[in-house]
């Protein structure tokens, strides 16, 4: 048969059928996202998820993880153990079924879950198909189970070793490195955070994070427990440790509307940010949905109604927006649903219809309570929202300024900007350089087809402590939203970012490695997050990284990006090697700069991700805010880590 043939000839034979396990290692990301940090970590999530579940149907109390010497994981919990009874259909122990069938397991079965977080995801089969090694033992019922797998394969049936007076399930698996080729090795802080996350959200939960590849200084390995009597309110104070709280307590209510279980703690800051996180069944929707709708609607109804019947909005000229009773808010909306339906482009977003009234009326309710119980409180917060209008018609007023100068000024760009020729957005690249004399540099070495320079001048504006309006005035902010060509604001959402003309998709922040850069690119990042968080969510923003020395003997010249990559060199240099320290990008010169930071064969970027935004919002609000006590206690943790000038 010729070539031409046997490409026309598309029959049945031609389809490859990829089933279960299988299709699981030929595709990983369709099922974790992706196969890098990310991927890695849900692998633990999605166990957990597991005992999560037998901790909702009330069947589990203490969960473990473990992050063992050699990067595997092991979890440990007191639930009812994974069944072992022969499987009708399938023939083999229901524990074999659950590890090795794609979507198997007892959260499909209503009366064994009501609700079920891991009904998002793609249960601990798939884990077991990306893991090079995975050991389950079960003890239930008097006796310890066990079988062990190699990529998702049984190496023998499951078995009896002995007996127990213990109940619940032990797993403990080895990430396959075929699979996750750019990293094995699990991050402590980034478990922590979702273990703690998960502790507030099921309260009563015991859970326990131990790193064996760590000891403290008594020799003990490293170790938290996180547990939670009050649930969401102990979260909200968690995430508001460094705001200044304007009413005398947390307002919350836990309870069920329409037979959907809502549970909502929210208190108002001294900040102008709006921090609003959303979760169903202890997934974060970060994309938000019909529950965070909800939220908002009661939330606004209730507020309204209050401030028009208490006579406090009668001087105010203009009407109040949803927006302005969200001001300095921080809420958590946390809903169980028995099927959610997710929507968005990562799937994180709830669409189920009855969820909306479900939440707007359990929030109206805790609401009007708190209103007629607390005066005082409820006088500030109207006071406030007042605040934020008048703040938000100013903020608007600056934005048409921005509006108005991109249209007068040539082709609608700051005259700082030194354009690149490349019109495809997708292929264009702008460093955001800290400096006059480093932009001067970074121009002359640039690559002026794709490459766009745009310097800033000193450190930008702080906008975690600066109202809307004065955001918009500040001329480094201005620079930034003329050059990147983004709007913000819309008639539906006056906090909206419209994307569709970026004219970069690649904005990297180049400044110098040092403290003071550092501090600027924190600066910049956290504008970022506060009023372009869709950029980071996007992959758009890069942080470079530009080296700290460079070693030189003789002819040979060598760069290094730390002190370790130095020592390494001098050692391999030998004796009478010169160390040149870069304290700013300026001390080179625009060959070097092209070599070391900008040359996309050579360079070094890191690409900004957020993997948990409610941690993400804490550190900022934290490092950026105005209580001292949560960034010292911070810093004196990660002292460790930091490369501190003198």
């Amino acid at each position: 048969m010729s070539e031409e043939a046997k490409k026309s000839n598309y029959s049945a034979d031609s389809i490859q059928a990829l089933e279960g396990m299988e299709h699981v290692r030929m595709r990983p990301s369709m099922y974790i996202g992706d196969v890098g940090v990310r991927g890695l970590h849900h692998l633990v999530y999605e166990v957990v998820d597991n005992s999560i579940d037998e901790a909702l149907a009330g069947h589990c109390d203490i969960i473990e993880v473990t992050i063992n010497e050699d990067n595997s994981i092991t979890t440990k919990d007191n639930g009812r153990g994974i069944p072992v009874g022969i499987h009708k259909k399938e023939g083999v122990s229901a524990l074999e079924v659950v590890m090795t069938k794609i979507g198997a397991g007892g959260k499909f079965d209503k009366d064994s879950y009501k609700v079920s977080g891991g009904l998002h995801g793609v249960g601990v089969s798939c884990v077991n198909a990306l893991s090079d090694h995975l050991h389950a033992i079960v003890h239930k019922e008097g006796k310890v189970w066990e079988q062990e797998y190699e990529r998702g394969k049984p190496l023998y049936p499951v078995k009896s070793t002995g007996e127990t007076d213990f109940n619940g399930t032990i797993v403990t698996f080895k990430p396959d490195a075929t699979i996750f080729q750019q990293t094995l090795e699990y991050n402590y802080d980034t478990l922590a955070s979702r273990m703690r996350e998960l502790a507030y959200l099921n309260k009563g939960i015991r859970i326990t994070l131990t790193d064996k590849r760590a000891t403290d200084d008594k020799g003990a390995f490293i170790s938290e427990v996180f547990h939670s009597e009050e649930g969401l309110k102990e979260f909200v104070r968690f995430l508001d440790a460094s705001r200044s709280p304007v009413i005398g307590g947390v307002v919350s209510m836990e309870g069920e509307k329409n037979d959907i279980p809502v549970e909502v703690a929210m208190i108002y800051n001294d900040s102008y940010a709006e921090n609003l996180h959303s979760y169903v069944n202890n997934i974060n929707t970060h994309e938000g949905g019909t529950h965070l709708s909800g939220f908002r609607r009661g939330l606004t109804s209730t507020l309204k109604k209050y401030a028009e019947t208490s006579g406090m909005l009668d001087k105010l000229k203009f009407e109040i927006a949803g927006d302005d009773f969200r001001e300095g808010l921080t809420a958590i909306v946390s809903v169980k649903v028995a099927e959610p339906q997710f929507e968005g482009q990562t799937k994180t977003k709830l669409g189920n219809r009855e969820v909306t009234s479900a939440v707007s009326q359990a929030v109206s309710e805790m609401l009007e309570n708190y209103l007629e119980e607390n005066p005082n409180d409820a006088k500030t917060i109207v006071q406030k929202v007042i605040l934020a209008a008048q703040a938000r018609h100013a903020a608007k007023k600056a934005r048409e300024m921005v509006q108005r100068k991109s249209v007068m000024s040539i082709g609608g760009l700051p005259g700082k900007l030194s354009d690149c020729s490349e019109q495809d957005p997708a292929l264009c690249e702008v460093f955001l350089v800290e400096g006059d004399s480093a932009g001067g540099t970074a121009k002359q070495g640039r690559d002026r087809m794709f490459q766009a320079i745009l310097p800033l001048r000193g450190k930008i504006l702080n906008v975690e402590k600066a109202m809307h309006h004065k955001v918009f005035e500040n001329e480094e902010i201005k620079n930034i939203f003329t050059a990147l060509g983004v709007t913000i604001g819309t008639e539906e959402d006056s906090k909206a970012l419209n994307l569709s003309k970026l004219r970069y998709h690649k904005i990297v922040i180049m400044c110098d490695a040092d403290v003071d850069g550092s501090h600027i690119s924190t600066l910049i990042l956290t504008f970022f997050f506060r009023y372009m968080k869709e950029l980071i969510e996007a992959g758009h923003i890069y942080i470079a990284a530009p080296p700290l020395y460079l070693v030189k003997k003789g002819a040979k010249k060598q760069y290094a990006w730390n002190d370790d990559q130095r020592d390494i060199i001098v050692r391999e240099f030998g004796e009478n090697s010169k160390i040149q320290r870069y304290k700013g990008l300026g001390e080179m010169n625009a060959e070097q700069l092209w070599d070391t930071t900008m040359n996309p064969e050579f360079r070094t970027m890191r690409q900004v991700t957020i993997d948990n935004l409610t941690e993400a919002d804490r550190i900022f609000s934290m490092l950026m805010g105005d209580e001292v006590p949560p960034r010292r206690e911070f810093i004196e943790k990660n002292a460790v880590y930091a490369n501190i000038d003198a």
